[in-house]
């Protein structure tokens, strides 16, 4: 079967095809056919940095897919051939908090990912996936999809009523618009583009910021909400300070990435607030069934910007790192 491989540390332009043999399932494993995977920022920063990393070469990049289990090993009960299935992001990380040794068993990082024909994984790896998507669409929930659902319903515990503060467009801000407008939720996007901003409002965004000719969004988030601030943020971008601006007292701020490197907070104002600044490191398999679970219920579609051909994976990294997607990327397979 053929996989895309980092191969050298030399970035997109580096990843290449190679050839393994079909693998076979051990004790509770697996084999998947893979149909699609989906891209995330994390599989460009993961390629871009292999050589200063030290990860062991070569490695078979990122977490996101979705597919048919074709072949099981002994003792699997929690899956059966012909099983529509996706891929958790943190193979080990079933329930609970996340540990140090789970921390090592992320797809596409600390072990080999999804770019692949076929890939094995143990039958606790995996999850039912929503009949009505399709496999690109399942594709994008493991990694953008839980990461927005940690945030705002299982941390958050987010409310009919609540207001929701997304940063850009990409797949974790769309999910989290998305799961906003699920719940009941007033929902407040930014972005650099007039043309992604009315996008997000038909996906239901109650407010639209374009941060670019508005810098100090934080004051007109403030406006919208009749100078309380919002409940939650997706902080994405590393404007922790513009966010805490942004959020109600004894708000949210959840801290997914850093886009823009900057990871400053005026730690004043975060106590003057009370806010609650969490981390958040995707999420676990409970949490992504339970998810699945409302997205089955209320027959929700992710967003998916452009699938490319398995054979452009490269393109399809080179279209992530421009920044020009609304919603997710994936590679068809």
């Amino acid at each position: 079967m053929r996989a895309v491989a980092i191969t050298t540390p030399q970035g997109i332009d580096a990843l290449g095809f190679i050839e393994r043999p079909d693998p076979s399932p051990g004790h509770r494993q697996v084999v998947v056919k893979v149909r699609a995977v989906s891209l995330n920022y994390r599989d460009l920063a993961t390629i871009k940095s292999a050589g200063q990393r030290n990860l062991k070469l070569p490695l078979i990049p990122c977490s996101d897919g979705a597919g048919d289990v074709i072949e099981v090993g002994p003792g699997v009960t929690r899956v059966k051939k012909g099983d529509r299935v996706a891929s958790i992001f943190f193979q080990a990380w079933l329930a609970g908090d996340l540990t140090p040794a789970q921390r090592q068993s992320a797809l596409g990082g600390a072990i080999d990912g999804m770019l692949a024909e076929q890939v094995v994984l143990s039958e606790d790896g995996l999850v039912h996936v929503p009949e009505h998507l399709s496999y690109e669409e399942a594709a994008t929930l493991p990694c953008a999809a839980v990461t927005a659902w940690q945030a705002l319903v299982t941390r958050g515990a987010l409310k009919a009523g609540d207001s929701v503060l997304v940063q850009g467009t990409g797949g974790v801000s769309i999910f989290g618009l998305q799961f906003g407008v699920m719940h009941g939720a007033r929902v407040i996007v930014t972005s650099s583009s007039d043309e992604k901003l009315a996008r997000a409002q038909k996906l239901g965004a109650a407010n639209l910021i374009n941060y670019k000719t508005t810098p100090d969004w934080e004051q007109r988030v403030l406006e919208f909400t009749g100078g309380e601030g919002v409940d939650h943020v997706v902080e994405v971008a590393g404007t922790i300070d513009k966010s805490l601006g942004a959020v109600r007292v004894g708000g949210f701020v959840n801290l997914i990435g850093a886009l823009t490197g900057n990871r400053q907070a005026d730690l004043g104002n975060m106590v003057a607030k009370q806010a609650r600044l969490q981390g958040i490191y995707v999420g676990s398999r409970e949490m992504f069934e339970t998810m699945n679970r409302a997205i089955a219920l209320h027959r929700m579609k992710p967003v998916i910007d452009k699938v490319f051909p398995f054979q452009e994976a490269r393109q399809a990294l080179k279209y992530i790192e421009s920044g020009a997607h609304f919603g997710k990327i994936v590679i068809s397979i």
